[in-house]
Order: structure tokens, then sequence, then C-alpha cells
């Protein structure tokens, strides 16, 4: 069926904005979780708003399911195409098309990269907030369908935080703007819906003015407790930092391989602490926090003596999904959330399903916020080795939530962790939850099989689930 539609959209966007060759579909046959994989039936690449709601107009006519895709950067496989749908790329949309320095705010397209808006106003004293660890090839509009968050997110918030109005193309095809004004917050409700409530063509963002002062630190410890001990002592003591980052000895081991960090040598886990703000309270913060740390145990400390070492420090702890590559064939992200003072016991209980399941696990995460990033490491080349370390990762989720937490903090849900909403939503607040979508899309054709674990009807009576996962794994 989308291969009907290629005719039509290639005469609206040009030839050069249709790819129907096999081989070249496969270019997008997946995001950056590439343990999930689907060819799609056609892709577009349009150019603007009105390309996009005619792509989408043409859809819904032919009852053809698509999925929008930006720099297919994200790891919960929320942009896994459909075989028998169209992918809609917006890469081809990365104009930035104002700055306003003087309302602090710039209007981009979705297929901008997350870092190029900093670099368009940090000449002025300005940048973008942000900042996913795949900053440098991200783009705005996978950033807003995530609500992507970064290392620097416990002190300046997530993408929501920094987004004043969206112009969206509706599942009906329809080109509406989304901000603040009286009546139901539908751009909150539309951030992190997955691309599942419409896709946005416009991004109005929120611009910060460059700190005064920014401090940089690197700290190792003998233990993953003890630097654990730091990050609660640290917060305890009412600082807060613009980012706390922590990578255990394995993480570490990955990121020399890839980058040669430089890390301290013995190192059970490191701390990247960064402070930023007025010069007086960045001084007095920055010594609190060196004393804390060597209370809790830190055997060396390195400080950042300039811009260029600061970048030295933050290569590894950035590189560390990627450079994962260098000691496994293939890995499963994972993006679950604690309470803070939950670390030291989550921590010891991934410990534990590693040495019980034989499979290895990284540790690199937002310390500062308890959100995890375990990194599930196996060999695809082995048989079953994909499928032990899929119930490792659905282990490490009921871990989470059992200590109060969440299946995910800034990746999404996806399609990789849909399976695993019922262990943390009752049935009726999935059905709640999915008449929203039925309120935007009742066709449910926009991204369908995503986020939750079967999809409902619009008009269906709710009714209780069959098959949820259930249960301990391990």
């Amino acid at each position: 069926m989308p291969r009907r539609l290629a005719e039509r959209f290639r005469e609206r966007l040009g030839p050069d904005s249709v790819i129907d060759d096999p081989v070249r579909l496969r270019t997008y046959e997946c995001d950056g979780l590439t343990y999930h994989r689907a060819v799609p039936g056609l892709v577009v690449l349009p150019e603007s708003a009105e390309e996009v709601a005619a792509v989408v107009r043409a859809c819904v006519d032919a009852g053809v399911p698509y999925v929008a895709r930006g720099s297919g950067t994200g790891l919960s496989g929320g942009a896994l195409p459909r075989t028998d749908g169209v992918l809609i790329v917006t890469s081809r949309m990365r104009r930035i098309l104002e700055i306003d320095l003087d309302n602090q705010r710039a209007v981009v397209e979705p297929g901008v990269i997350n870092l190029d808006v900093t670099k368009a106003v940090r000449p002025q004293g300005y940048y973008y907030a942000p900042d996913p660890s795949s900053q440098q090839i991200c783009s705005i509009g996978g950033n807003v369908a995530e609500n992507s968050g970064g290392a620097h997110c416990l002190k300046y918030g997530f993408t929501a935080n920094h987004v004043l109005a969206c112009e969206v193309v509706t599942p009906d095809g329809e080109i509406v703007t989304l901000g603040d004004g009286p009546g139901y917050d539908l751009l909150g409700a539309f951030i992190g819906s997955e691309g599942t409530l419409g896709i946005t063509t416009k991004i109005t963002v929120r611009l910060t003015r460059a700190p005064q002062a920014v401090e940089t630190l690197l700290a190792a410890f003998p233990s993953v407790e003890t630097a654990g001990a730091a990050v609660s002592a640290i917060i305890g003591a009412g600082i807060v930092p613009a980012a706390v980052e922590m990578m255990d000895a394995l993480a570490i081991e990955a990121a020399e391989a890839a980058v040669a960090c430089g890390y301290p040598a013995g190192a059970a886990a490191v701390l990247v602490v960064e402070l930023d703000g007025p010069e007086p309270e960045v001084a007095d913060q920055f010594a609190r926090v060196r004393r804390l740390c060597a209370e809790a145990g830190a055997f060396e400390q390195r400080v950042a003596r300039d811009d260029a070492d600061r970048a030295l420090i933050w290569k590894g702890r950035k590189s560390a999904f990627a450079a994962v590559g260098r000691i496994s064939p293939a890995y499963i992200v994972q993006d679950g959330v604690i309470p803070r003072t939950a670390l030291p016991e989550v921590l010891a209980g991934i410990d534990r399903l590693s040495r019980e399941s034989g499979v290895r696990v990284a540790n690199v995460f937002h310390a500062g916020d308890g959100n995890l990033h375990p990194l599930v490491l196996f060999d695809d080349a082995e048989e079953g080795a994909g499928e032990r370390a899929e119930l490792v990762s659905g282990a490490i989720l009921d871990l989470c939530i059992r200590h109060g937490g969440s299946i995910t903090g800034e990746h999404g849900v996806g399609v990789d962790k849909a399976r695993y909403m019922p262990r943390m939503f009752t049935e009726a607040d999935l059905d709640t939850m999915q008449m929203v979508r039925c309120a935007f899309d009742p066709p449910n054709l926009c991204n369908p099989g995503k986020v939750f674990p079967t999809p409902r009807l619009c008009g269906e009576v709710p009714r209780v689930r069959k098959g949820s996962p259930d249960g301990e794994l391990f």
C-alpha cells in the first residue's frame, strides 16, 4: 500500500524526496536502538510544514500508518518504522528561523541539530540548556518527541522546560500551534508523547544566558558505593550542581578504549561534577563539593583548568554509550529512574543480576537525579544471548519500579519498554492515557504500536489486558 503513494509524493515533493529503493530503505530500519529493526515501506523527506501536512493527509486518506523520524538517535525504538507504512524524515527541515535575544528565544525547524542552537547564540553569551549525550547529532524535533534530558538536566530541567511553543501537523493533517495560553496544556501533553500525537514542524525554544563561572571536577572512588555516598552528601548539603554524572569501572574501560579520556587508573567509579552560576557562589560551593568527595573516599580529584581540559573530562562521559561498542559486539541501553537515596541498593541489585545471569552490565548515569543508564552487553552472534540480555534489562526495570522509580526518564517507552507499562500502571491508567491518544488520532495511524502494550481502539470499552509480563525474572 505505501508504494502506491510513491508517485503521488514525487509529484508533490520532488523525485529526490521519496525513497522506495529496497537497499536505500534499509538505512532507516532502526533508530539508535539497533536491537529492533523494520524496513519501512516508503520514506519521504519533506522540507516544509505544508509538505509534512500533505504527506499526512495522503496517508490518512489511504489508511496507511506513518512514523516521524529526525536524526534517528533515539534509544527506545520510538522512530522504528512500519513495514506497511510511510516514514516521514524531517532531517532536511534544519533552518534556524529566528533568534530573538531580547526575549531569550529562538525559532527552529525540527531537523536542527541540538548543539547548533548553542553554536548560533554562543557569541552573544547565550546557549540552549538541554544537552543529551548525542547533542552533536540529535535533532530538536526528536528531543521534543522524547522530552530529552541530558547531563545538565539536574539543574536546568528537561526539554519541556525549554520549549515555549510548537507548530504541529496533527494526525489528520492540520497545521496548528500549541503554546502558552488559557485552557488545557496541550503543549505539555505533546512534548514527550513520542510522536503519537502529531509531528512538530517548528519549535520556539528558550535560550539561557551563559553563566558567569563554571567549575568542573573529576573525582575517582574505590567503589560505586563511596561515589554514591558522595552524591548523597553533595545534594544533602543543599548544593544543586549543574551536573553530577557517574561511571563505573566497565564504562570507564570502554571510554578509555574509545577516546583515551585519561580517567584515574584503578577507579571503580568516577564522578563528573559541574557547577555554574555567579562566581562567588560557584567558588564557595565547589570548595565544599571537593571536601565532601574527599570525606566520602575519593582518592583522586582533578579540576578542569580551562575549557579544553573541561571538554576532555566530559569527552569520556559523553562518548560512553557508543564507546561500549569497543568492549561488546552489541548492547541494550536502559533508562530506569530511582530515588537518589536508593542508588546503593539498586546498583548492588544490578551487580547481583549481572553475576547470576552471566551478562555484563556497564553503568553510566545521571547520579544527581537517579536516572540510570545500564548498558547490558551481549554478543549477538551467540545464540540466545540477546534474549538473556533482554531478561536482565527487564529485571533492572523491575528493580527500579520496586524502589519507587520509573521505567524511563528521558529515552522514552517506544517499542522497547511498552510491555513493561503494565508493571507501572493499572489498566485504568493505561486506558485513560490511550483515550488522550484517541482524541488526537482516532484512526491510530500516527506512530502506532508505540508506548502502550496493546492498542486501544477508539470507542472500545476498557478491558483488562491479557499476557502482560509478570513478576520477577531473577
